[in-house]
C-alpha cells in the first residue's frame, strides 16, 4: 500500500510543508511516485517517519537524526544517552528559573513597593538589569550568602533603601574622585573604600569576607550590568571596573596579612 502527503499528514500529526522540508533535506524522501507525479509513502517510508518524529520529540535537530538513520552501525543508544544528559541540564535550568520567578515574586510581595518617581528619588540612575538579577540567581543562588541577601533586601523598607542608597552614593564620589586623582589602586586611601564597600554590603545585605568580595568584584569587571549596580553607566570611566577589582583584591590581600598579626600578637599575649 502507499499514502498520498495529505494522507500521511493527517495520520502522523505532521504538516505538508514538514514533509515537503523532509524530502528536499533528503532525511524522508517518499520512495513512490504516482503517474501525476505526486509523492507516494509506502510503509518503508512511514516507519522512517516514525523513528523521525521520535528523535525529534526528543529535541533531536534534523542533520543529528539523519546521521544517526543514514548510518546503519551509528550507535543510537550514545545518541540517546547525550540527549538524555542534555534534556537533564534543559531541565535543571529550567527548574532555576521557577526558583527565580518565585523568589522574584516573593521580592515583589515583601519589598516596599515604589511608585515610578519614589523609585528614581531612591535609586537615582543605578541599572538594576533583571537579566543579570536571574543570571546572577542561577550563579549564585545555592549559595546561603546570596539566599540571606536576597531575603534583607526584600525586607528593607523605603527608608533603609534610601538610607543605603544615600552611602552608596557618597562612597562613590571618593571612588571616582581617588579615579580621576590618578591614585593607584594599593593606595590607602582607595584600599580604605575597598574596605568601605566590603562592610556596606555586610551591613545591607549579607556577611561579606574578603574572599567572597573578591568575587563578586570579579563580576564587576567582566559583567557591566553588574557594575552599573555600583557606579551608573552615565559615571562610569574607562578601567574603572579593573580598577575597582584591584583595589578589592589588594584590600583582602590587606586584611589577609593583619588577621595574621592579630593571631600572632594573640599568642603572644598568651
Amino acid at each position: 500500500m502507499s499514502w498520498s502527503v495529505g494522507q500521511v499528514s493527517g495520520f502522523a500529526g505532521v504538516t505538508v510543508r514538514t514533509l515537503h522540508h523532509y524530502d528536499r533535506s533528503g532525511l524522508l524522501s517518499p520512495s513512490e511516485r504516482s503517474p501525476a507525479g505526486y509523492r507516494l509513502y509506502g510503509s518503508a517510508d512511514l516507519a522512517r517517519l516514525q523513528q523521525i518524529l521520535f528523535y525529534r520529540e526528543l529535541g533531536f535537530p534534523l542533520e543529528e537524526i539523519a546521521t544517526i538513520l543514514a548510518d546503519p552501525q551509528a550507535n543510537a543508544l550514545d545518541h540517546l544517552r547525550a540527549r538524555r544528559q542534555a534534556l537533564t541540564e534543559q531541565i535543571t535550568r529550567l527548574q532555576k528559573l521557577v526558583d527565580v520567578a518565585e523568589r522574584a515574586i516573593e521580592v515583589r510581595n515583601l519589598g516596599v513597593d515604589l511608585t515610578p518617581e519614589e523609585r528614581f528619588e531612591v535609586f537615582g540612575d543605578v541599572v538594576f538589569d533583571l537579566s543579570y538579577a536571574t543570571d546572577a540567581h542561577l550563579k549564585w543562588g545555592d549559595r546561603e550568602g546570596h539566599q540571606e541577601s536576597m531575603a534583607r533586601a526584600a525586607a528593607h523598607s523605603k527608608e533603609d533603601w534610601r538610607q543605603l542608597m544615600a552611602e552608596a552614593g557618597a562612597w562613590r564620589v571618593r571612588l571616582l574622585a581617588a579615579f580621576d586623582e590618578g591614585r593607584p589602586s594599593h593606595d590607602e586611601r582607595v584600599l580604605d573604600l575597598a574596605e568601605e564597600h566590603r562592610q556596606h554590603i555586610t551591613r545591607w545585605f549579607t556577611p561579606c569576607p574578603p574572599e567572597m568580595h573578591c568575587r563578586i568584584a570579579d563580576d564587576y569587571e567582566a559583567d557591566a550590568r553588574a557594575f552599573a549596580l555600583v557606579v551608573p553607566p552615565a559615571e562610569q570611566r574607562p578601567g574603572l571596573a579593573a580598577y575597582l577589582r584591584a583595589a578589592i583584591g589588594a584590600n583582602a590581600e590587606r586584611r589577609a596579612g593583619a588577621d595574621v598579626n592579630d593571631a600572632n600578637d594573640a599568642k603572644e599575649a598568651q
